[in-house]
């Protein structure tokens, strides 16, 4: 009998934690005992009511704390298991994921990190996208977060070694530290299957926020290597024109000159200087526009 940790953090998400909690517990088998660690925000909506009367087992508290970040730490450090998976409160496991995930720690027991397929589920539990996951490169997660945080399992070694979640951090928590393991020597593996459901709709904190998504991510960057690699930088820049309409001219030279604004300020901002990677990328984007 092998034991699954995981782990939900959660704050006024009672329209879909049951189904997140159902979608643990068909989890477990004969072979396979899940414990799920619940640790709830002081949520004011119906949470608390539904994790009380949710069939164990299941093991919950609910009271203040400093956000996702501390509450997925508190469930790291209490987590017994041999695989620990971390699962938020509006997000789903498909059937059999955490089968698989056992099977492939099993059969690669020098692998850390397993990270599989998801997709982009809406508000009515119906995936209508594939999530953008991608082969296991360092280079490219520098560039994008190509890793779907519920489809993402770990050894409990992996927080021995590499330490819990940067509670600083309110949108990029889990970016930080894909990025953080990676640089480390953690070993990942890509299990083309999918695993999880991730819930994408208008009040989800990182479509609602993304200038500040951005931002942070952008800051965790400058902190943790030095510098912001290019594509940060133009997203920023293209982040903004989209969440701006009227920056957005229909003349291409005008709306070259404003983008390239920002990503100057970009850039100045962050790394105090144009490298050569983003001078060849600017060059790519005034080609593409045709702008002289």
């Amino acid at each position: 009998m092998i034991l699954v940790s995981i782990v939900t953090p959660s704050y006024n998400q009672g329209r879909f934690i049951e189904i997140t909690l159902n979608s643990v517990a068909m989890q477990r088998t004969q072979d396979i005992a899940v414990e799920h660690l619940v640790f709830d925000g002081g949520s004011q909506d119906e949470t608390v009511d539904i994790l009380g009367r949710f069939p164990q087992p299941l093991t919950w508290i609910s009271e203040p704390d400093r956000g996702q970040a501390h509450a997925v730490n508190k469930g790291l450090r209490a987590a017994r298991g041999e695989i620990i998976g971390w699962l938020n409160s509006d997000d789903v496991y498909y059937p059999g994921a955490i089968q698989r995930v056992v099977e492939v720690f099993s059969q690669h027991p020098q692998v850390d990190v397993v990270y599989g397929l998801a997709d982009h589920i809406d508000l009515d539990d119906r995936p209508f996208e594939d999530y953008p996951t991608e082969p296991w490169c360092l280079e490219r997660l520098m560039e994008t977060c190509y890793l779907c945080q519920p489809a993402v399992f770990f050894r409990p070694s992996v927080v021995e070694r590499f330490g819990l979640l940067d509670e600083s951090l309110h949108y990029c928590l889990d970016y930080e530290y894909w990025l953080r393991l990676a640089r480390g020597g953690a070993k990942f593996y890509y299990l083309r299957e999918k695993l999880a459901g991730s819930r994408l709709y208008a009040d989800n904190k990182t479509l609602r926020d993304r200038v500040t998504v951005v931002r942070e991510t952008n800051d965790m960057f400058r902190r943790t290597l030095g510098r912001v690699p290019s594509p940060w930088l133009f997203h920023y820049a293209y982040i903004h024109m989209d969440v701006a309409p009227y920056l957005r001219s229909r003349n291409k030279y005008i709306y070259g000159v404003q983008l390239l604004g920002f990503i100057v300020y970009a850039t100045w901002h962050w790394n105090g200087a144009l490298d050569v990677e983003t001078w060849q990328r600017l060059k790519g984007l005034f080609k593409k526009l045709k702008v002289r």
